[in-house]
C-alpha cells in the first residue's frame, strides 16, 4: 500500500478486505460487514505505517455512515487539522460514498 495525496492536504492509501474476512461468520450471519473497531484499526495502521504521530493519540470521534462488506476496496485518508488533530475518513470505492469519519487528537486534549 502506498500512500498518495492526490487530494491537496491529504494522505490516501487503498485497503481490500478479503471475502472470507474473519469477521464475516458472526458480524452478522447472512449479512456480513466489517465491524468499526476493524475499520478503525485499519485508519490506525495505515496512519503510524506512513506517518508516525510523535505522541499518543486516542479517538476523539467516529460517525460510521455505510456498511462496509468483506470484499470491498476502501479509500483511507487522513490530514493534519489544529492543535494536532487528524481528521480521517474512509471510502468506498464502488460506489464513492463516505462509510466512516472522525479525527484522531493527542491524548490528553480538549475536545
Amino acid at each position: 500500500m502506498r500512500p498518495s495525496s492526490a487530494d491537496p492536504g491529504w494522505i490516501t492509501v487503498d485497503h481490500q478486505f478479503d471475502v472470507d474476512h474473519p469477521t464475516s461468520a458472526g458480524h452478522f450471519p447472512g449479512n456480513p460487514i466489517i465491524p468499526g473497531a476493524v475499520l478503525l484499526d485499519r485508519v490506525l495502521r495505515a496512519l503510524s505505517e506512513h506517518q508516525p504521530m510523535a505522541e499518543p493519540i486516542e479517538i476523539a470521534h467516529a460517525k460510521f455512515l455505510r456498511p462496509v462488506r468483506p470484499g470491498n476496496l476502501v479509500t483511507l485518508r487522513w490530514q493534519a487539522a489544529e492543535g494536532g488533530t487528524v481528521k480521517f475518513e474512509c471510502r468506498l470505492t464502488d460506489p464513492d460514498e463516505l462509510a466512516m469519519s472522525g479525527a484522531l487528537r493527542p491524548v490528553g486534549s480538549a475536545s
